[in-house]
């Protein structure tokens, strides 16, 4: 009974020593390919596949000859390293060879495989080492016509432009990976001003809260000490609160540049610190202790988000919040919540007058690099494929409403 496992295995094996292999240092790669060269260049059957010009008259093989296919392979373990000399010694053993007559070897490929090496890994001087090449294959070819040569200017043609195919080859590879390293040096620049753009905006989300709310509350327990003594500990407890509520955060975001997103979000130890929805309430809670009557209101099953998600919806709330603090102090505020199937639906109102605050003026203007205020919330909201609209109602006040699709954690 034969297995069947047995090619599936054997596969395996292949493609696991393939990639041993692709792991290698690259001269050890290129000396191997080098030797091999070298050692099929004395395999009697394999002469007629190497490359000849001159069709001079065949000279038996000797030491020469010898030590002339050797410097037309060895070289080649360095052509990567040092692709102009070893094009150089290549080359040279090629045409002396080509002039003494010596028969047709594979070892000839070696000046195919230099041409292209030049081409792809050769930084410095290129057109110089071009020019120098094409000027060596001239000399050739008349040394070679000198010697006797029957061939014509149709057939040295022929052959320079085969050779300078094989350059040409090269330089198209060295280009494309040019081109790919730039799109990815690029794409890394976009990536880290990204980054920077969305660090700025958390630490404006967080920085003008927190300190709108301190502000808001030594306000109050400065009038207190004046007024009621007997409460201004209370106002004072208030701005510790506040204070300790923003140095969480702000843990939070050094953490988050300390490491990659990914492992900021899996780590437990920062998810803690996350700003979630299951925080709004105690977001609520801090606007109240700073004088703001707010209503809260969460309808619908709460599912876990993905961070983003929750961190986007937030966000809006902490915002629209900061604003009334801002700039309706003491007004009526209502937060409505409804969690969906498919959405998360956030209303913040604020009773007051129908002026529209100068931070919500700024959500009609295309929103800046970094964002801010409400127009960085309404960037953020479209990184979530998520909608938000700010302006004031026509019966008095202000109102912030959000839509960002729902992206349940276990996606």
């Amino acid at each position: 009974m034969i297995s069947r496992q047995a090619p599936s295995s054997s596969r395996a094996l292949l493609g696991a020593a393939f990639e041993r292999w692709q792991e290698r240092d690259g001269f050890l790669k290129d000396g191997v390919l080098a030797l091999l060269l070298a050692l099929l260049a004395f395999v009697p059957t394999l002469s007629t596949i190497g490359g000849q010009i001159g069709d001079l008259p065949e000279r038996p093989a000797n030491a020469l000859s010898i030590a002339l296919i050797l410097a037309q392979t060895l070289p080649l373990a360095a052509r990567r390293r040092w692709p102009a000399l070893c094009l150089a010694v290549v080359a040279a053993a090629f045409a002396v060879y080509q002039a003494l007559g010596f028969a047709t070897t594979v070892a000839s490929w070696g000046l195919y495989l230099a041409l292209y090496s030049a081409g792809a890994h050769q930084v410095r001087f290129r057109r110089h080492l071009a020019g120098v090449v094409s000027a060596g294959y001239g000399v050739l070819a008349l040394v070679l016509d000198h010697l006797g040569s029957p061939q014509t200017i149709a057939d040295y043609l022929a052959f320079y432009l085969t050779v300078a195919a094989f350059w040409l080859v090269g330089s198209t590879v060295r280009a494309r990976r040019a081109g790919e390293e730039q799109r990815r040096r690029l794409t890394a620049e976009v990536a880290a001003a990204a980054e920077r753009a969305r660090i700025a905006g958390e630490l404006h989300d967080v920085v003008t809260h927190h300190v709108t709310a301190m502000v808001v509350q030594a306000d109050a327990a400065q009038f207190l000490l004046t007024t009621a003594p007997d409460k201004a500990g209370e106002g004072l407890a208030a701005v510790s609160d506040t204070g300790r509520r923003a140095l969480t955060e702000l843990r939070y975001l050094l953490g988050v540049l300390e490491a990659t997103s990914q492992s900021a979000s899996a780590g437990p130890a920062r998810a803690d610190r996350a700003p979630t929805l299951g925080r709004l309430a105690d977001l609520v809670e801090q606007a109240r202790r700073s004088g703001l009557p707010v209503e809260f209101d969460e309808q619908g099953e709460r599912r876990a988000q993905r961070l983003d998600v929750e961190l986007a919806a937030y966000r809006v709330v902490q915002e629209a919040l900061t604003n009334a603090m801002k700039h309706a102090a003491g007004q009526p505020t209502q937060v409505l919540v409804r969690y969906g199937e498919e959405r998360i639906d956030i209303k913040v109102t604020t009773d007051g007058p129908t002026a529209l605050p100068p931070a919500a003026a700024a959500a009609h203007e295309p929103a800046p690099v970094g964002g801010r205020g409400l127009a960085g919330l309404r960037a953020r909201a479209r990184t979530v494929d998520g909608e938000l609209e700010a302006g004031p109602r026509p019966e008095g006040g202000f109102e912030v409403r959000a839509t960002i699709p729902s992206k349940p954690a276990s996606e």
